[in-house]
């Protein structure tokens, strides 16, 4: 997306998608003013009939070495701000993603586990979806964090604490050989 034009009123003036119904905010390298100023264009041209999706709020992407970079909820934060309204978010935590999988191969819970290494979006999904939870210390999260989690009073906080948790990923390929 180009800003046409000098001035904000030449921006306002670029010719708009009429097949346009939806908004999509995922993950872009390449996000920019321009972006942001025709997706509430397109918003508030459809009203409350386009849709604003956001394909998950992770605030941060961990690096190696304790690095990190902003994550796509940076992008659909921007996009709400702008419009003034919020995303339904089709990924972690919403359980959207899951309740497509398990209709589609019929995914009995009970025998799934949710294996990741972020509380606020893997864990919390395979919690609201009644999985087991596994989370590794390889992502985000301290064990530290996961205790004050379990150690408070508060259900919310709570939905936080995995069922198991390993170091790495590696650490279950000796199970998986069984």
């Amino acid at each position: 997306a180009v800003l046409p034009g000098p001035a904000p009123a030449d921006w306002v003036q670029a010719p708009l998608d009429p097949a346009v119904r939806a908004v999509l905010v995922g993950f872009d390298e390449h996000f920019s003013y321009a972006k942001l100023c025709q997706a509430l264009r397109y918003l508030l041209r459809g009203g409350p009939d386009c849709l604003l999706v956001g394909t998950n709020r992770d605030h941060r992407l961990p690096l190696e070495g304790g690095a990190g970079i902003p994550g796509t909820g940076c992008l659909v934060k921007a996009v709400e701000t702008a419009a003034q309204r919020e995303a339904f978010i089709v990924g972690k935590p919403n359980r959207f993603m899951f309740d497509c999988v398990a209709g589609e191969f019929q995914v009995d819970p009970a025998r799934t586990i949710m294996v990741g290494d972020r509380l606020d979006t893997d864990i919390l999904m395979g919690t609201a979806c009644g999985l087991t939870t596994l989370l590794t210390l390889t992502g985000v999260t301290a064990l530290d964090e996961v205790r004050g989690h379990q150690d408070s009073g508060c259900p919310a906080r709570h939905s936080l604490v995995p069922d198991y948790y390993v170091d790495s990923i590696a650490d279950l390929l000796p199970a998986l050989g069984e």
